[in-house]
Order: structure tokens, then C-alpha cells, then sequence
């Protein structure tokens, strides 16, 4: 049975693959020569990569730039002009964006604390929004998201690319043909050999810099430049730890892993998991950083355990990728990488692999969003499955910081038996920064 499952799939692989193709676009409109008009907020480090992205794709035109930090504009202005033939004009403040009734859509790639207000806000002016993974800051920043695409009926695409790339969907498409069998179990995991941050002084905010929008809804602090750019993550004002900076890839993988093998059987994935907990800490770095080095998730679903594992000062391969994905099944198991899968037998023989681009995931995910604004419709990964995705993440944080297991409902999104940890799922919001009514 299982080989002729595999065989199956193997011959239907060319066919699925042909129709995750994302068509051409070609826009209803009075010009031929229309293009989605694009702004980009936030735009150092993987917010550069999005607006190079966009930039790049001739249907769209890069109008503004936004960031708080003037300091980036020169040379982020020079190579959008050289990508697409025309400079964008520039913006500290994002409320400007969305007063201009000529941008179609706002495309993120700022902190993660800087996620769920502009696109709420955005979501209430008519824009369309591209935002970075996490989706959230926290849950019910998560819920909010969702409640206003739907209300005002935009198009709002979380940054998962795996969600768009066709090896994953052929790993997938495995899983889901039966042949692993009954599948019961599936592991996320990141390692990583990060740098020690120590404990720098606080200082005066770079010029150039506007701080306390850079600040927005967190708590007001002193300036300190390892709180700043790249390391935010780090910190639970701003960030989701290394869980939500990568693992929230990783968990995915294994959460749509598990999801196609209980399919297989006739089974169904639950949306949430029944109950959470982890444990680790501090364990190896020694330096200013919140969010622990080490870190063991496990989400307990009715019939299914979903694992995470994080180590932050180890690169040891598991199942040979320092991150990675791994789905067993009684007939086997399938790692997922993030540019290969692989499927093994029963006795760890090599049945099948495939590669696959990271590039082409990224560029078919931001052709995917542009589709979706044009014929309607939800993208691959829209708000609402970015929100799960997210959320598990954030119940993997809270269960870590109370120290305990966490039982979750589902209906209510919110814990039945810590206090504590419900707090948790949102935030103080520092004034004039709060939460928008939707």
C-alpha cells in the first residue's frame, strides 16, 4: 500500500506543482500602463529585502519610503531608483501613507511591536497590507488583525513564504498521499550560534533617529543601542524571542506536516492546541538579552503532539539541517528545510527528495498578495492562518514565562487556569499608541 501511495504521488507532483503556478498579472484598468502603487515602512534589514522585492516586479511602483531613521534613506532611495527607474518620495511618519488615497497598499518590515496598529489603521483607510511574520506582537493583536480585514474587506498577507513555495506543497502533497502511516508526532527546531550582547550603556538617540515613534506603543525607556536595530527581537517590548523570529517558520512547517497526515487517516488537525508548556532560559549567554537560549515547546493536541526545540549557542545539525522540520509517521518520516525536503521508510532509507528556492517562495509570495488585491479572493497565507501561526508562537512564550501548563480554549482564545498568563496575552499600551477599535 505504501508504495503504491508513493508512486501516486510521484506521478501527480509535475501536476500539482503546475498548479501552484501564480498567472501573470494584468490589471483591470483604464491604462495599460497602471501599477499597484506600493509603500514600504520600516525598511532595514528585511524590510530592505521587501521593498528591493517589490521594487522589482514590473507591475508595481515603490511610491514612499517610511522609516523613523532618516540615516537609511540615501541609500535605500539610490537602489529603489536604480531597481525601477523612478526614486520614491520619503516619510517618517506612516499616519501620512494612509491619508494618501493614491497607495494601494502598505508593505511592513518594521519591529514586531510595530505590527498590528498601522495595519489595523491601514485595514480602516482602504489599504491593502503586506506585514512580516510574527503577525503580532501579541494574541489579541493577532485577533484585532483579523477582525479588520475582514471587516473592511482588505487583502492582508503575513510574510510565511513557505506558505506560496511548490517543494513545500510537494512535501505536503507526500504527506497527505498516506504513505507514512498513522502520524502522532512532529518537531519544529532552530540552532543557532548567536552573539554575546553584554550590557552596554544607555546613550542619547543617534541624530537622525526618531526614538520615541521608533518606541510607539512599548513602554518609554532610555535609548540603548542594543535594543535597538536587529537585536529588538530580543526583548519582550518589542519582540517574540527566537520563536517568533524563526521558529514561527519552522513550527509551521511541522503544524501543516502533521496537519496532511491526520488527513490522511480522516482526521482533523484542531486549529489551536488543548494545552501548552515549555521550559528553558539563560542558560548559556550571559549578556542583556530577555527572551531565553534555550527553549522546549510542546503542544498537546487531542490526537498529536507538535514539539519546538531552540538553541541559540549550538549548530549542530538534527536530522542534518540546523533548522528544520521533521513529521513521523508509523512507515516513516519527512524532514522539511527550508530549500529541500526528504521522505524516509521505516528503516531510514532514502525514498524521495526535492529541492527547491527560497527566491522563488519570496517572489511568488508577493506575486500571490498582488493577485488576491486584483481578482479578490484570500492570499496563501492570510491574516487569519498568519494569526494561528503567530498565536502558537506567543502560547509557547507565555507558557515559558509562567512556568506552567497552560490550558487553552480555543473559542475564547484565552488560558482556563493561569490568571497570569491571560495577562499576557496582550499589552499596556503606551499613550497615544493603543489597540484601534475595529
Amino acid at each position: 500500500m505504501a508504495q503504491a501511495n508513493r508512486r501516486s504521488f510521484l506521478k501527480s507532483a509535475a501536476l500539482s506543482s503546475a498548479a501552484l503556478a501564480v498567472p501573470a498579472f494584468r490589471k483591470d484598468a483604464q491604462s495599460p500602463n497602471e501599477k499597484f502603487r506600493v509603500a514600504c515602512m520600516g525598511v532595514r534589514g528585511r524590510g530592505g529585502g521587501l521593498l528591493y522585492g517589490f521594487a522589482d516586479l514590473k507591475d508595481v511602483e515603490v511610491t514612499h519610503v517610511c522609516d523613523v531613521d532618516t540615516r537609511v534613506f540615501d541609500e535605500k532611495l539610490k537602489k529603489t531608483e536604480e531597481i525601477q527607474g523612478k526614486r520614491p518620495k520619503t516619510e517618517t511618519d506612516f499616519r501620512r501613507l494612509l491619508d494618501d488615497p493614491s497607495i494601494d497598499a502598505i508593505v511592513m518590515g518594521t519591529p514586531t511591536h510595530w505590527h498590528a496598529i498601522p495595519t489595523i489603521l491601514a485595514c480602516q483607510a482602504g489599504k491593502h497590507v503586506y506585514v512580516e511574520k510574527p503577525a503580532s506582537h501579541n494574541m489579541k493583536e493577532g485577533r484585532a488583525m483579523v477582525e479588520a480585514a475582514r471587516k473592511y474587506d482588505r487583502v492582508v498577507q503575513v510574510g510565511i513564504q513557505s506558505r506560496n513555495g511548490r517543494f513545500f506543497q510537494q512535501a505536503i502533497d507526500y504527506i497527505r498521499s498516506g504513505v507514512l502511516g498513522k502520524v502522532r508526532f512532529a518537531k519544529g527546531w532552530e540552532s543557532a550560534h548567536n552573539r554575546n550582547l553584554g550590557f552596554p550603556a544607555d546613550t542619547a538617540p543617534p541624530a537622525g533617529v526618531d526614538y520615541d515613534m521608533w518606541l510607539g506603543p512599548a513602554p518609554e525607556r532610555p535609548f540603548n543601542p542594543l535594543r535597538f536595530h536587529s537585536n529588538w527581537r530580543w526583548f519582550f517590548d518589542y519582540g517574540c524571542g527566537d520563536l517568533g523570529n524563526d521558529g514561527v517558520h519552522r513550527l509551521d512547517y511541522a503544524r501543516r506536516g502533521l496537519e496532511a497526515g491526520l488527513d490522511a487517516q480522516g482526521e482533523t488537525l484542531p486549529e489551536w492546541p488543548s494545552a501548552v508548556s515549555a521550559s528553558g532560559g539563560k542558560l548559556v549567554l550571559d549578556d542583556c538579552q530577555e527572551w531565553p537560549d534555550t527553549q522546549l515547546v510542546m503542544y498537546d493536541y487531542p490526537n498529536c503532539i507538535l514539539m519546538y526545540e531552540m538553541r541559540l549557542w549550538s549548530r549542530p545539525p538534527l536530522e542534518g539541517l540546523v533548522e528544520g522540520a521533521a513529521i513521523y509517521g508509523q512507515n516513516g518520516y519527512v524532514i522539511i528545510g527550508n530549500r529541500s525536503w526528504r521522505a524516509y521508510g521505516p528503516k531510514a532509507e532514502l525514498l524521495h527528495e526535492a529541492k527547491g528556492s527560497m527566491k522563488e517562495d519570496d517572489f511568488r509570495h508577493k506575486r500571490d498578495f498582488l493577485k488576491c488585491i486584483r481578482d479578490g479572493g484570500r492570499p496563501a497565507c492570510d491574516i487569519e492562518i498568519g494569526h494561528v501561526a503567530s498565536g502558537i508562537v506567543h502560547l509557547g512564550n507565555i507558557a515559558w514565562r509562567v512556568n506552567n501548563k497552560l490550558k487553552f480554549d480555543a473559542d475564547t482564545e484565552t488560558f482556563t487556569n493561569d490568571e497570569e498568563a491571560n495577562r499576557m496575552l496582550g499589552r499596556t499600551y503606551r499613550e497615544p499608541w493603543t489597540l484601534p477599535k475595529i
